[in-house]
């Protein structure tokens, strides 16, 4: 038995002990370069320490080559920030994927967020072939299964330290059909999903709507829901977000706020433009973390700022959330 499942945790990770404790927590996502340069992890680590309780290391996200998200974890463990590891059903099958969980795990890694992943015809090598030997709610129930019943997925039984994952997944509340999102989530929370990280969300009273589902459904009392946000940062990212990305609701408010921000500056200024710009978009970010806390089964934000790290620090502190809770408080 491992001390912290003697303790009464699944794991013992900070944002687990956070999250029990009552705390509105913070992650957020740092995205590991397209080369083996760990010094871009560093650099990365030292913009979100201090102001997340843990942070996602992103695997190979849109299906383009990146540092691995094991590799990159091992760094911030480190660096003494969280991490919180992506596994995607869409490059390994089940023997790789236990094999990288049995490494993360003693190499220090206690969080990982489970997903099918982005096709690769999106990415730089759309030839390459899939695997998805499983799916994201069988990925899950795999890693609980490895964690609380000491068992591979085979049924074989594990000798000696099991690896003991808290254990996520994500929800895209804005999903067509709206109406089933929180029934698909449902699947995930019976599968042993520990917390959930959603989607982008602007369209606050949709989500509302969402989360109104989830309470009848109680599956607010079963798992950490931690809703997901991005700062804009140009008119034309909000109209693109808007128009293109499938299963995002941004509202034309934000558009227009984006669009007004630069008004009376010089068009030909683009370096205070652009900086108007980012203002705006981390100033919505603060007003809609502040909005999160109003609605019952948020436990806390998910701040999505890839290769944008820097606007992290603004937007925990102007929504009040800085410094963190230490986790020994937390703990005790």
């Amino acid at each position: 038995m491992t001390e912290e499942s003697k303790n009464g945790y699944k794991s013992g990770s900070r944002l687990e002990r956070l999250l029990c404790a009552g705390h509105f927590v913070v992650t957020g996502e740092l995205g590991p370069p397209q080369a083996a340069d760990g010094d871009v992890i560093r650099k990365k680590v030292g913009l979100l320490k201090g102001y997340c309780d843990a942070a996602n290391i992103t695997d190979n996200q849109t299906a383009i080559v990146r540092m691995s998200s094991i590799g990159a974890g091992t760094i911030l463990v480190q660096e003494d920030l969280e991490p919180i590891i992506q596994m995607t059903c869409r490059d390994r099958n089940r023997l790789a994927i236990q094999s990288d969980l049995l490494g993360a795990y003693a190499l220090g890694m206690r969080n990982v967020l489970c997903l099918t992943g982005d096709h690769q015809s999106f990415g730089n090598h759309p030839t390459a072939k899939n695997v998805h030997d499983l799916d994201s709610v069988q990925l899950i129930e795999m890693v609980v299964k490895m964690r609380d019943e000491k068992e591979f997925q085979s049924g074989d039984e594990m000798e000696g330290i099991e690896p003991r994952f808290f254990v996520g997944a994500a929800a895209n509340p804005f999903g067509d059909p709206f109406e089933f999102r929180p029934y698909r989530l449902a699947k995930k929370v019976k599968a042993g999903a520990d917390f959930i990280q959603t989607q982008l969300i602007y369209n606050v009273a949709r989500f509302a709507e969402f989360m109104e589902k989830v309470r009848e459904l109680g599956l607010h009392e079963k798992t950490y829901i931690l809703a997901g946000l991005g700062p804009l940062k140009s008119p034309g990212m909000a109209r693109y977000m808007r128009d293109q990305v499938p299963g995002l609701d941004v509202p034309e408010e934000y558009v227009d706020r984006m669009v007004t921000a630069t008004k009376g500056i010089d068009k030909d200024d683009k370096k205070a433009r652009r900086g108007a710009w980012r203002n705006e978009g981390i100033q919505i970010t603060i007003e809609l973390i502040k909005r999160m806390r109003e609605i019952e089964g948020v436990a806390g934000v998910h701040v999505m700022a890839i290769e944008w790290e820097e606007a992290v620090k603004p937007i925990v502190e102007g929504a009040g959330l800085h410094p963190r809770p230490n986790p020994e408080a937390a703990s005790s």
